[in-house]
């Protein structure tokens, strides 16, 4: 008697626990359909969406892992609230790109052109394919180096910028260095602006001849907005 009790218990048991992850996994599903969210095996790319301009909607690959740390949606919808106003026909320079999700999202609100760049052979393919997919290539470049022979080959070339992004790794301490490149390559326009996407706990020291314009906190993130000194200009 006890036996049979016991497996009637375990049999309910199995019931409810079975039905609540129905339950949960239903609701998942619904939730990826209304919010875009992909569902992919592990090891493989996330996704995240342009938020408005021509591609608005799409979905882009992302990397997953510590190293490449993709802008969120949310924070990305910050800064270009911010600076919507100054994309159409600009010139945007996206640098360590990622998912070339930054610059992609210029190019979407009109930016005339956006170079991205990235050492990193899978961020490559991902940013090619997200070009492809958002149908924006014609008016992207992408520049398979680093971000310091990137800049040389810029300057080489007499590229200026209006708008210059930069999400390096937070601890590399590229931050000082990549910009005295910049200043040392006249590669800012005399009206443009830089933005830098860093740690909050991690303070940035501008290089001589540039100063902070704003700074948007985030939480952990900070945005900070820079240019150049009006000595300089």
């Amino acid at each position: 008697m006890k036996d049979i009790w016991k497996k009637r218990v375990w049999k309910c048991e199995f019931f409810v626990v079975f039905s609540l992850f129905g339950c949960q996994l239903k609701i998942f599903l619904l939730y990826s359909k209304r919010y875009n969210v992909k569902l992919g095996v592990l090891g493989g790319a996330d996704s995240m969406r342009v938020i408005a301009g021509a591609a608005k909607g799409h979905n882009l690959q992302t990397i997953e892992g510590l190293e490449t740390r993709p802008t969120t949606d949310r924070i990305k919808e910050t800064l270009f609230n911010i600076i919507a106003f100054d994309l159409p026909e600009c010139s945007f320079l996206d640098l360590f790109s990622g998912s070339g999700a930054i610059g992609i999202e210029a190019l979407s609100r009109g930016a005339k052109e956006a170079v991205f760049v990235d050492a990193a052979a899978e961020c490559q393919k991902v940013i090619t394919a997200n070009l492809q997919h958002t149908k924006l290539q014609d008016r992207a470049r992408l520049m398979k180096t680093d971000v310091f022979s990137a800049l040389d080959k810029l300057a080489a070339e007499g590229k200026k910028f209006d708008i210059i992004f930069m999400d390096p790794p937070y601890a590399a301490g590229l931050y000082e260095p990549v910009l005295e490149k910049i200043m040392e390559k006249g590669l800012l326009k005399e009206e443009g602006y830089l933005i830098t996407e860093g740690s909050s706990q991690i303070p940035l020291t501008p290089p001589a001849g540039m100063k902070i314009l704003r700074e948007k906190v985030y939480k952990t993130t900070i945005l900070t907005f820079l240019c150049l000194e009006e000595e300089v200009v």
